[in-house]
């Protein structure tokens, strides 16, 4: 079994959509998708072993060594930090982080920026490049009432189309980053399995490519 790469999907449509792209280079698992309760499924013809996982979990389960590889959000890997190989673009679920706030508002330079975040590291991070001091204020649910309540003077989130900014007034001011779909690997697996993985690798970056044109 030390042979089989063990991927970690994550679950909802992004890990279908994923799962639908390995199994046109070779990569399937029919039983995966037929509705068993099952938790880890195997293909002994392909050598591969599949499980799903909670999106925010699958870098952790790679990044210890329980998937050989997984699928992960660029947002995710950077709130988290985590010590895995990027391996590749995906392109799926295309979208940014940005710092926005309330149109026509500049951030303010003369005093402590208070930021409403899921995502504190990657706000930390970003603003300290940029030796501006801040102040967290860590929020779960709907970002985008925070600078409307006079709670934050800006937050940090994933736009997509702005349409949801814009509907409440607001207005993206800065991009941090673009994200996508992440291709990631364990960095040891990566070592012992260098030719299944860079195998797979090869065939889903020609698919990705071939797919563009």
């Amino acid at each position: 079994m030390n042979d089989y790469i063990n991927i970690a999907l994550p679950k909802g449509r992004l890990g279908e959509k994923v799962y639908a792209l390995l199994e046109s280079i070779g990569y399937g698992c029919p039983e995966l998708m037929g509705g068993s309760r099952k938790l880890i499924f195997e293909n002994p013809e392909n050598k591969v072993r599949y499980f799903w996982a909670k999106p925010s979990d699958v870098a952790v389960y790679v990044e210890r060594g329980a998937a050989d590889i997984g699928v992960a959000g660029k947002d995710i890997l950077l709130e988290a930090g985590s010590d895995v190989y990027e391996l590749c673009d995906l392109g799926f679920g295309k979208c940014r982080m940005a710092v926005a706030g309330i149109k026509g508002v500049r951030i303010p330079t003369d005093k402590t920026i208070r930021v409403a975040t899921k995502f504190p590291k990657i706000a930390r991070d970003y603003f300290a490049k940029q030796s501006r001091d801040i102040e967290i204020i860590k929020l779960n649910g709907s970002i985008e009432i925070a600078p409307l309540l006079d709670l934050s003077d800006v937050i940090v989130d994933i736009v997509e189309t702005g349409t949801t900014l814009k509907e409440n007034g607001l207005e993206p001011y800065e991009t941090i980053c673009p994200i996508s779909a992440r291709l990631i690997a364990n960095k040891a697996a990566y070592k012992f399995k260098s030719d299944s993985i860079n195998e797979l690798l090869k065939a889903t970056v020609d698919y990705i490519s071939e797919n563009r044109k």
